[in-house]
């Protein structure tokens, strides 16, 4: 589903992504580890079109990133760390407002439907979401990718100050995501919750994949080990 090949981004005579090789199985959850600079949200901007790459090419279900933006565009959806949504508009009004940018009409029934399967409790539906919590953003967030029917979610720092409960919620969602063969790409900090959501994970430094692995293959424990070692 992703696809990066020889995938390079400079400014100047900084190289913030070197060399990138990886791949995204449809119904994959790929979690990039990494310090801050190490090129994890230069990856996922290439991957999204919003800067153009200096070298190499990557690839959205075969499609070209650049070469044909439109239709990359329709097969994928970003969750930014922090979700910036109409603190006037309810739940459901800003589900509505942003699927209908993508050109999507649902009725209120289906926009219910989403914002449950999100795992917004329904009593909140309604609420301003100025009252919401990150983690109450981050589903209507995912309400929002579901309702473009997004092949491909990207998300940056996801977990980042989600409390225990809400991180817990976060990976079940994610799991259910990658049933319904939505490929899931994150970009974290969040080691012990990468081995727990994740299939494969990658880690970066200075712009380099310097490690990737399945989550079958190593714990928490290991992969922390690993990842000081690496930084």
């Amino acid at each position: 589903m992703l696809e990066a090949i020889n995938l390079s981004k400079r400014y100047g005579r900084y190289d913030a992504l070197v060399n990138l090789n990886l791949t995204v199985d449809q119904g994959e959850v790929y979690c990039l580890l990494g310090q801050n600079g190490a090129g994890k949200t230069t990856t996922i901007n290439l991957f999204l079109g919003l800067i153009g790459a200096t070298s190499g090419k990557a690839l959205i279900n075969g499609v070209e990133v650049g070469q044909k933006k439109r239709i990359t565009n329709q097969m994928i959806a970003y969750i930014p760390e922090v979700v910036q949504l109409y603190g006037n508009m309810n739940g459901i009004e800003n589900l509505k407002f942003f699927s209908r940018l993508s050109g999507h009409k649902h009725t209120k029934n289906e926009l219910t439907a989403l914002l449950n399967k999100s795992g917004l409790d329904e009593k909140d539906h309604e609420k301003k979401l100025s009252s919401y919590s990150k983690g109450m953003r981050q589903k209507v967030g995912i309400a929002i990718a579901l309702s473009k029917k997004a092949k491909v979610i990207f998300m940056d720092e996801p977990t980042s100050g989600l409390d225990p409960k809400a991180t817990d919620e976060f990976t079940s969602i994610c799991k259910e995501l990658a049933k319904e063969d939505k490929s899931v790409f994150m970009a974290t900090h969040d080691i012990f919750n990468a081995v727990n959501v994740g299939n494969r994970i990658g880690i970066m430094k200075e712009g380099k994949l310097i490690h990737s692995t399945k989550t079958t293959n190593i714990s928490a424990n290991e992969l922390q080990e690993l990842y000081l070692k690496t930084i």
